[in-house]
């Protein structure tokens, strides 16, 4: 894979440079490697290691763990754009005798089912998953220490689930299903569910003394689809860029959109942090920057995929320690400092090449009782509707083609906005689930839901 390093100005690089360097030293990682993408490219690869003489390449690998997760998330969405279930299906519908029956594939794919973070013991990513060969074996007693629907609770068992769904559906093992729909359709040579030289070695690092002690590396066996995934710095720049921008080889960008919609309901430390989930992605609102991704941690590795959607921008970062580095903070840092140094050069502005009258008659100031708003027609063949000032409820909305539209987000997320008209065919009002928006502020001339005042607008002499 090649990475045109002359993509990034030699300040931007250096500063990348410096990030890591500092990361690797004071987070005490035997080996850090990490890589930039932009507009889909990679654009920059840094390494820093322990060994004299030698630092990793964007082709050695390391072991990503909950990095898998999102890799599942696809296959699962996969079925869904295929019809073959529907988020909100029970579990029990395709994949019966779980115990966990009840439970929606949404809410497995959001953590929001109430399912225990952890198999019973012994430590599952230090142990054989021939200790847990059986779905039984990972849910144990099925305790579920949150009411599902209730609130994010993050589950390794759900996610183990969701890989038993997959091959109940696929019939054939999660890991085959993984390879044959993402990787190698995505070209991610380097990415499987066991490791293949060049691969790195995992270590942990003494809390309180510069010495390090190799970690154990285990099969998860059930429990794969968790966090099973080997990966390089090279395959998940590319994983990163599809996230971004989608390939319908896999999936489209509309089912990408909604996985990094917001799915679970934040309990107050998440609220407090920016942070929350989607479908098979993290979500976070950082340094005023929109970022999804997904982290990942086992005994011996640390890994992060960040996507500053906005900026379109992404990094990826892999260590080879267990703990003692905050990967995804490294990574989050890394995409800040090229959108700022570098910040995306927007498209030319184009217009329209054709326009409804019907729908430019809408454009302008409306007001929502004495709210001053405006109705934009804008180049992507949407129309927007927002506050012309301040805070306050607005949204894009896609036409329906019969001169209708529904919004795409915010309060008004699939609301329906709508022209009423007058017998003559002139506009009357503007009617957005219920609320009116008429051409001047209780227009006493439209349909205002409970009516003008017939005296009009008055002084505070005539209000006495």
């Amino acid at each position: 894979m090649t990475t045109p390093q002359e993509g990034l100005l030699a300040g931007t690089r250096r500063a990348l440079l410096h990030r890591i360097a500092v990361a690797q030293s004071e987070g005490r990682a035997p080996s850090l490697v990490a890589a930039v993408v932009r507009d889909g490219q990679t654009v920059w690869h840094g390494a820093r290691t322990s060994v004299e003489g030698h630092a990793p390449d964007q082709d050695v690998q390391y072991r990503i763990g909950s990095i898998t997760k999102t890799f599942t998330a696809v296959l699962v969405l996969r079925l869904r754009d295929e019809g073959v279930l529907g988020l909100d299906d029970p579990l029990e519908k395709h994949l019966p005798g779980t115990g966990a029956g009840e439970t929606t594939v949404a809410e497995l794919l959001s953590h929001t089912a109430g399912l225990a973070a952890e198999s019973p013991g012994p430590w599952w990513e230090r142990t054989p998953g021939s200790l847990r060969p059986g779905l039984a074996d990972v849910l144990g007693d099925l305790t579920a220490p949150c009411a599902a629907g209730r609130r994010y609770h993050y589950s390794n068992v759900g996610y183990t689930l969701l890989g038993a769904l997959v091959e109940e559906l696929r019939g054939v093992p999660w890991e085959e299903a993984v390879r044959g729909e993402v990787i190698e359709p995505l070209g991610l040579t380097r990415t499987g569910v066991r490791p293949q030289a060049p691969a790195a070695g995992g270590w942990a690092v003494h809390p309180w003394a510069d010495v390090m002690l190799p970690e154990p590396v285990e099969d998860f066996g059930r429990m794969a689809s968790a966090g099973q995934l080997w990966s390089t710095t090279g395959d998940l720049a590319r994983f990163a860029a599809f996230l971004a921008q989608g390939d319908e080889r896999v999936l489209g960008v509309e089912t990408l959109r909604e996985m990094q919609t917001p799915s679970a309901p934040a309990g107050p430390g998440d609220l407090a942090e920016g942070a929350t989930y989607g479908l098979g992605l993290q979500i976070q609102q950082r340094d005023g920057r929109l970022l999804v991704g997904h982290s990942g941690s086992v005994p011996g590795f640390l890994a992060s995929l960040t996507i500053g959607v906005a900026d379109d921008v992404a990094a990826v970062v892999l260590a080879n320690c267990t703990s003692g580095l905050m990967v995804s903070q490294v990574a989050s840092d890394l995409v800040r400092i090229v959108a700022d140094a570098e910040p995306r050069i927007p498209e030319p502005w184009r217009p329209l090449p054709e326009v409804d009258a019907a729908v430019l008659e809408l454009a302008g100031q409306w007001y929502w009782g004495t709210s001053a708003h405006a109705l934009r027609v804008t180049s992507d063949g949407l129309v927007s509707l927002g506050p012309l000032s301040g805070g306050g409820r607005r949204s894009r909305f896609r036409p329906n083609g019969d001169g209708t539209w529904t919004g795409l987000e915010g309060y008004y997320a699939g609301e329906l906005l709508r022209a009423v008209r007058r017998p003559d065919g002139s506009v009357d009002h503007l009617d957005l689930g219920s609320f009116v928006f008429t051409r001047q502020p209780y227009d006493e001339g439209a349909a205002v839901p409970g009516g003008v005042d017939p005296a009009g607008w008055r002084g505070i002499s005539a209000a006495r």
